[in-house]
């Protein structure tokens, strides 16, 4: 099987045939899910993550058959891990020892690095979950996907509870604000992890601000709505990410609400404020999606309050090696 390093930056005809292993894949496994967004794969391939180093392969010729992605971290304390973004196998290619030599590829490459334990996103019931287990990896953090809809009249923004104000923020965090919100995201700490080798890191002003950027930088846009006090403190706050800002589908990435803020409904109010500003700047949008750990009671019934569905099982999956 012919395994390639796949060349930085991808030619066009690199990054289509990247995407057609990606969507052939996708509708053989979640037909009722939005293709992928070339925007969003050629801004992964072709924009270097801010948190480690990435190493691309493809298998076949062209890269036809099969495709695999590894983020190396360089921050601190997790230089000993790694999380491997993607490997994917074209339905047509399957059984024929295609994944198995690509993830031998990743492992060798684990290995050669110094790394120890490695990690990957995984839909339950599938393919990948049953290839990972073969492999050995085991679910450490057992998740689901949630999805609201949409609807195509802009629902009305909620008012914020009293003793706060939204405020909204498209692309990064205004300077003015960026300590107050890293200092929110450090909330994010008692988020259940499971047995997860990543470690946690420090936020900072920069570090918000760098992997924003990095949204922007792919093509995509961000937006934050964020509770917050008179006295200028984020109590809340939460993030969606459009991959392609001219598609219709968006990721919730954080929600949080500060401890001392909790049990005011901040969690419900900045995220239904959210739905409704996302919709009115982007017309065309008609779904946003989160994972929520299983563990995680709260923000289920948060989601649960805001019309989210439970669509389906997913969990981190790792290897020590």
């Amino acid at each position: 099987m012919m395994i390639t390093p796949l060349a930085q930056p991808p030619s066009d005809t690199e990054v289509d045939a990247w995407l057609a292993v990606l969507t052939e894949a996708a509708a053989a496994d979640l037909p009722h899910l939005p293709p992928p967004s070339r925007v969003e794969v050629a801004g992964r391939l072709r924009v270097t993550p801010a948190r480690g180093r990435p190493v691309l392969w493809t298998a076949g010729e062209g890269g036809s058959d099969g495709v695999a992605a590894l983020l190396l971290f360089t921050e601190e304390g997790n230089t000993h891990t790694a999380f491997l973004d993607v490997l994917t196998v074209r339905p047509e290619a399957r059984r024929r020892g295609v994944g198995t030599a690509l993830w031998e590829r990743v492992r060798e490459e684990l290995l050669a690095d110094g790394r120890t334990s490695v990690a990957v996103m995984l839909d339950l019931g599938g393919p990948g979950q049953a290839f990972a287990e073969a492999m050995g990896l085991a679910n450490v953090l057992p998740m689901a996907w949630y999805a609201q809809e949409i609807p195509a009249a802009v629902p009305v923004p909620a008012q914020a509870p009293p003793g706060y104000a939204f405020h909204t923020w498209h692309g990064l965090v205004p300077d003015a604000w960026a300590p107050a919100a890293a200092a929110a995201h450090a909330a994010m700490e008692d988020a259940p992890t499971g047995d997860m080798d990543e470690r946690i890191q420090t936020w900072t002003p920069e570090r918000l601000h760098t992997l924003q950027q990095l949204v922007l930088d792919r093509g995509g846009e961000m937006i934050t709505v964020a509770a917050v006090t008179p006295g200028g403190e984020v109590a809340a706050y939460t993030e969606i990410v459009l991959p392609d800002p001219e598609g219709t589908s968006a990721v919730q990435y954080d929600t949080v609400v500060v401890p001392a803020h909790r049990g005011h409904g901040l969690g419900q109010a900045v995220k239904a404020h959210m739905a409704a500003q996302a919709a009115a700047r982007h017309p065309r949008l008609r779904r946003i999606a989160t994972t929520v750990a299983d563990e995680n009671g709260p923000m289920r019934a948060v989601n649960e309050a805001l019309g989210y569905r439970r669509e389906r099982g997913v969990g981190i999956y790792q290897i020590k090696l």
